[in-house]
């Protein structure tokens, strides 16, 4: 079935559809005004995302794409009030059910990463582009990665990038949240045949840059006033030094 693309750039009040529509339930949408931003954070959400919770249907907004890029803007604002950043809430892939052999495979996120660095290269070219990957959506960026011209890649509450070391992710610096509240901790971090997404990359041996999350829970790592939201905003704003290390 063939659904719509709607992407809205909210400082400029553009709504846009793209024709023909590609398949899948995808959405993406500018927080801020992303013709003079400096930095852009792009927010890739995990499973269970889709149009319907895409900015609401949940009681904690912060949790959807829409309401975590609004909450880093608005955190941008706080530590730096002439912060030049745009956040783009970036649904362009079709996200798996949690419950779902595709969840602990790569096709979706392969697919997802091929669309992502499309929107990366054509879209945000001459802009310092940050990646914010939660969950499902870390494996999308991690296959994006390589080649890509990034500032940094952070991924929180991670099941794997399909790769052994942060190595393998083509040279951008790799930051990686693992709140003590998430369950995600809990689930081993293998691969057998297709299935999983190898080690935890929150492992030190792993090779990235660990950023302090608190007590965040799997949906919690862009709640407002959260270690975890500071720690993530800083890496969007190129603040690296100020980030509190895990």
């Amino acid at each position: 079935m063939f659904r719509r693309t709607v992407a809205v750039a909210t400082a400029v009040a553009l709504t846009y559809v793209i024709v023909p529509p590609p398949r899948g339930d995808r959405v993406i949408r500018v927080y801020g005004d992303l013709r003079t931003a400096e930095h852009v954070a792009v927010i890739v959400p995990g499973a269970d995302t889709t149009a319907a919770t895409f900015d609401g249907g949940r009681v904690r907004l912060y949790i959807t794409p829409g309401g975590g890029a609004r909450a880093v803007l608005a955190e941008a604002r706080t530590l730096d009030p002439g912060a030049r950043l745009a956040v783009v809430a970036w649904l362009g892939y079709d996200s798996p059910a949690t419950v779902s052999l595709e969840a602990v495979t790569g096709e979706s996120a392969g697919k997802g990463a091929v669309e992502l660095r499309r929107y990366v290269t054509d879209t945000l070219r001459g802009k310092r582009v940050s990646l914010l990957c939660h969950s499902y959506g870390s494996v999308v960026c991690a296959k994006a990665a390589p080649g890509l011209d990034l500032a940094d890649l952070a991924v929180f509450g991670s099941p794997g990038l399909d790769v052994s070391s942060a190595a393998e992710l083509g040279g951008t610096p790799l930051w990686v949240g693992s709140g003590t509240q998430d369950w995600m901790r809990d689930v081993p971090k293998l691969r057998l045949g297709p299935l999983g997404f190898g080690p935890d990359p929150a492992d030190p041996a792993f090779g990235a840059r660990l950023f302090a999350t608190g007590a965040a829970g799997h949906s919690d790592y862009l709640k407002p006033g959260g270690e975890s939201l500071r720690n993530l905003t800083l890496i969007a704003l190129g603040r690296a030094g100020e980030v509190s290390r895990g």
